[in-house]
């Protein structure tokens, strides 16, 4: 699509939820804050987006970063030659015990951007030869990234944008954002309700997230790759396995397989590390067994795009950034 239609979405997305900052009703936890005058809903985010870091990230999956695969070898051996052009959003919606990721979300560590500044963050990027624009938790600073991008497109932005959210998303935004976003990249965490309400304090996760991964799938139905085998459009489903949850993991897959597109692309992720608030019970690794039983159960529903990390991470072979550091991830 060209800038010129993009802009175009853009400005009416911006017209479809204007007054929503003066009455937050971004997410689903619909705060109703006045996000003018205070950043005291559940995101402790104002008008302006915070961020933590924009920087090359060659984590990801390997169609986003350009990584051959993501085995303990690759990483050792060096790193590609671009990346992920990644920019951590601070603040979250969502509030997972466990987060990886928690001294953004629950301690919203960053500084605020200007729009033409978190513009600049995405054209610096791209100057860099990042593969992408990848939004970290996007969800809670759709404006402000809508406004950016009004100004990056017109500055000559040109690679795929990636929405990369936790899956806890209100499905009539996602809805605005058709034509703009390229690549889809949301959680589903869960599909039991108290399972939900237990880790991340949100009971109605799966009732928003799956009709929000629904429509990202009428809108990126296929997952597209270029020559060089780097995605251009698509929706890529991330579920981490937590540990004694393997049953809902199991259903996640199911519902997957029977509601979306076949032609997603599908991240099983392993590298669950027990984290900030993680209760007792699931604070222990992930076990090679209950990985296997997920990624068994995809490999014979037959998704065809199917991402799997390493199995099992070992004591200390864990993906845990630490966003106090310039180059927060460990293999950096």
């Amino acid at each position: 699509m060209k800038n010129e239609d993009k802009l175009y979405r853009i400005d009416r997305a911006l017209e479809a939820m204007s007054g929503v900052e003066s009455d937050c009703t971004l997410c689903p936890r619909r705060c109703r804050v006045d996000r003018r005058k205070e950043a005291t809903g559940v995101c402790q985010t104002g008008v302006q987006a915070r961020v933590s870091h924009a920087l090359l990230h060659f984590g990801e999956e390997p169609v986003l970063s350009g990584h051959a695969d993501l085995s303990r070898s690759d990483q050792a051996s060096g790193r590609p030659s671009r990346g992920s052009g990644t920019i951590f959003l601070s603040g979250c919606n969502l509030k997972c015990l466990f987060c990886q990721n928690y001294q953004l979300s629950w301690l919203n560590e960053g500084s605020p951007a200007s729009d033409p500044g978190l513009a600049g963050m995405m054209l610096d990027l791209q100057e860099q030869g990042a593969l992408n624009i990848n939004l970290v938790s996007p969800t809670h600073a759709v404006l402000p990234i809508l406004r950016a991008l009004r100004i990056a497109y017109a500055r000559g932005l040109s690679i795929p944008l990636v929405y990369n959210s936790n899956g806890y998303d209100s499905p009539a935004v996602i809805g605005r954002l058709d034509g703009i976003i390229d690549i889809y990249l949301p959680d589903i965490k869960y599909r039991s309700p108290d399972i939900s309400k237990k880790y991340s304090g949100a009971a109605d996760y799966f009732e928003n997230a799956g009709p929000a991964v629904r429509e990202m799938s009428l809108q990126q139905p296929v997952l597209e790759l270029d020559g060089e085998g780097a995605a251009r459009k698509g929706l890529i489903i991330r579920h981490l396995v937590i540990p004694g949850c393997v049953e809902d993991s199991l259903s996640v897959l199911r519902w997957i397989k029977t509601n979306l597109s076949p032609f997603i692309g599908l991240s099983l992720m392993s590298q669950y590390h027990p984290c900030y608030k993680a209760p007792g019970e699931i604070r222990r690794p992930l076990t090679e067994d209950e990985y296997r039983k997920v990624t068994g159960l995809a490999l014979e529903l037959g998704f065809e795009n199917l991402f799997i990390q390493p199995e099992p991470f070992l004591p200390g072979d864990h993906l845990v950034p630490d966003f106090a550091k310039k180059e927060p991830f460990p293999w950096k």
